[in-house]
């Protein structure tokens, strides 16, 4: 690898990993970036698009980007990244199971898979003197919270509706006594730095539409299905609930485009090297709410023609409204949403247009 940082992302070929990706690659850092994803969710394929994103001929890609086919609950092939690797400077710890409906389902899974996972890689960081850790979480770790904006003051794990949101909890919980941990039984200052950063609604893709959400099967998230109704692979959205206390019935959430979102984590990095030692935690989102309704119309503008929806009951546990106070990451961090709703819509339609069939090239 070069002779930068070198940060090891775990779950890189996915959504969020693989746009994070493009940013650490493109930083002025100088960033290398080996990657560990078991591809249960994600494609390989999203690796080659960074490379043609970020212009890595086969030399600087060979020294720049790496890529291991681990599952990260397998301590041992995990172990092998880390020997083979110079020291990891960060780790971004994307890698989860993540679908809500399906961790109703096998919830044992999802617990077994993401926290063991998250185990695994804390204890070779620490054995291999990595200290440096942004954990990808969730604003689900609110839960039933009423009270709006969302600030990272409010209070967590109450309410929360499924077992993917609450590993994001619970893993949230571990990191933090992890830490505290460090600091009761360490003589010198803890050397570790943990940033928890907790997302709202990403959605759009790159704006060179090489890369972009790829779902496995109907997609649980509102976007890609309004995307994959707009292109025809797919005949309406149904809407669940047009009787919320909204300013037109449907719910209400806080969206955000990926790129921002992706940059949240290099902005993170950056203030880690800053800070050193800490426990850190910042919500991700723009501030602004926007309803299930003003989604379809941006993306009916932003792809030119209608997309047919129907109004359906609405879903068990969903919440009228939620939305993000993210002003602590713009003063702590220097970081902030910065892309609207039009850019959202049509870098994701600039995705779904070159890509019908996500990353699956031969359908």
């Amino acid at each position: 690898m070069s002779s930068g940082p070198c940060v090891l992302v775990t779950g890189g070929c996915g959504y969020i990993g693989s746009h994070t990706i493009t940013c650490l690659l493109n930083s002025p850092h100088n960033y290398s970036v080996v990657v560990v994803d078991n591809l249960s969710n994600s494609s390989s394929i999203s690796l080659d698009r960074v490379s043609e994103i970020c212009e890595l001929d086969e030399t600087s890609r060979k020294n720049r980007l790496a890529f291991r086919q681990v599952d990260l609950c397998d301590n041992a092939a995990l172990r092998k990244v880390f020997e083979e690797f110079p020291k990891f400077s960060a780790c971004i710890h994307f890698a989860g199971l993540k679908a809500v409906g399906e961790s109703q389902r096998i919830p044992l899974n999802y617990y077994e898979n993401n926290m063991n996972s998250t185990f695994n890689v804390i204890r070779l960081m620490e054995e291999f003197g990595c200290y440096n850790l942004v954990f990808s979480s969730s604003a689900t770790v609110y839960g039933s919270a009423d009270v709006m904006p969302i600030t990272e003051n409010t209070p967590v794990g109450v309410g929360i509706t499924n077992a993917y949101g609450r590993t994001k909890y619970m893993i949230e919980e571990v990191l933090k006594d992890f830490y505290n941990s460090q600091s009761l039984t360490k003589t010198e200052k803890n050397p570790w730095s943990i940033t928890l950063l907790r997302y709202f609604n990403p959605i759009g893709a790159h704006p060179s539409g090489l890369i972009g959400e790829d779902p496995n099967g109907i997609p649980n998230n509102l976007m890609p299905y309004v995307s994959q109704v707009a292109v025809g692979r797919r005949d309406f959205l149904t809407i669940f609930g047009n009787d919320y206390n909204t300013s037109d019935g449907t719910g209400v959430r806080d969206y955000l485009h990926v790129m921002d979102l992706a940059e949240g984590h290099l902005s993170a990095i950056q203030y880690m090297d800053k800070k050193g030692s800490g426990l850190f935690t910042f919500n991700l989102g723009t501030g602004n709410g926007c309803s299930v309704l003003d989604m379809v119309k941006a993306m009916e503008k932003a792809c030119g023609h209608e997309v047919k929806y129907k109004i359906g009951p609405r879903r068990p546990g969903d919440i009228a409204t939620c939305y993000a106070d993210a002003s602590l990451a713009e003063k702590e961090m220097n970081w902030k949403a910065t892309r609207g709703l039009d850019e959202m819509c049509s870098d994701l339609w600039c995705w779904q247009k070159k890509n019908p069939q996500g990353f699956n090239i031969q359908s």
